[in-house]
């Protein structure tokens, strides 16, 4: 979730696939796989504290994000109907004018490869930025230590999907970054499986059963994999930063609400 200019780049060279993306239904998990940790958000009220923390604060993260990221708020994250709610409100906070949250698993869950499922209904609007994504449990420097995004969306560019992995040699700083997009026209309007299948000789990503984006294990050096480790698992939405606020922020839009119907983590098989 860093700035993502190549990304820009990325589409302005035609990088972005469209392919027919049919949504999935929601479904009970795969009893022909190891479950080995999952959420389907079937309570009422904040987020499970034995399986989430938040990530407090308004400095953007080096993004120059507008929102502050609130924790055990109601109104940026709760739980109802069968889904996580993140919503990313209009209203002053801690000297930033947007609210919103940002739930990780660290220091509850972590894991070294497996499949991991987020079922979700994105935001839409200009400025709007949710992503899912993963770090090390034990980052020390990014982005020597590696990242992982399974999904961004930023609101200005509706439907264009992209996934991508930061590493010490391969990044946008270095204009050497990793990355693939595929549009999914509904993406705000229906709900679509998130996908990363992680081993140790490739990450691929889906939406549902398409796959768009593969990262190999070809160097076999930390500076270019430094996936064989523990990763924690992120779900956020900021507003504006030097990506999602590259065409500014719509207030007419608020508020806007980031549904997540579960998220599922299988071993590999």
């Amino acid at each position: 979730m860093k700035i993502n200019i190549q990304h820009i780049m990325t589409l302005l060279l035609g990088g972005a696939l469209a392919f027919s993306v049919a949504s999935c239904a929601s479904n009970k998990p795969d009893s022909s796989r190891k479950l080995i940790w999952n959420d389907e958000f079937n309570g009422k009220g904040l987020p499970d504290a034995s399986k989430w923390n938040y990530e407090v604060g308004g400095d953007g993260y080096g993004n120059n994000e507008a929102q502050f990221y609130t924790k055990n708020r109601l109104e940026n994250a709760r739980v109802e109907n069968g889904n996580l709610v993140i919503e990313a409100r209009k209203e002053n906070w801690k000297k930033s004018k947007y609210t919103s949250a940002r739930l990780l698993t660290r220091g509850k869950f972590s894991f070294q490869y497996g499949t991991v499922e987020v079922r979700a209904k994105l935001p839409k609007g200009r400025g709007t930025w949710p992503a899912i994504w993963m770090m090390s449990e034990n980052i020390k420097q990014w982005p020597d230590d590696g990242e992982l995004d399974i999904m961004e969306h930023v609101g200005f560019n509706p439907g264009y999907i992209h996934a991508s992995v930061h590493t010490k040699k391969y990044n946008h700083i270095l204009g050497t970054q990793k990355t693939d997009t595929l549009i999914v026209r509904d993406a705000s309007e229906k709900f679509h499986v998130y996908k990363a299948d992680w081993t140790p000789e490739k990450i691929d990503v889906y939406i549902n059963d398409t796959k768009f984006f593969t990262y190999e294990n070809k160097e076999k050096s930390y500076e270019a994999w430094p996936f064989d480790q523990p990763y924690f698992i992120i779900l956020n939405l900021a507003v504006g930063g030097f990506w999602g606020g590259k065409e500014g922020i719509d207030d007419t839009i608020f508020p806007q609400k980031y549904y997540i119907d579960y998220v599922r983590v299988y071993q590999n098989k």
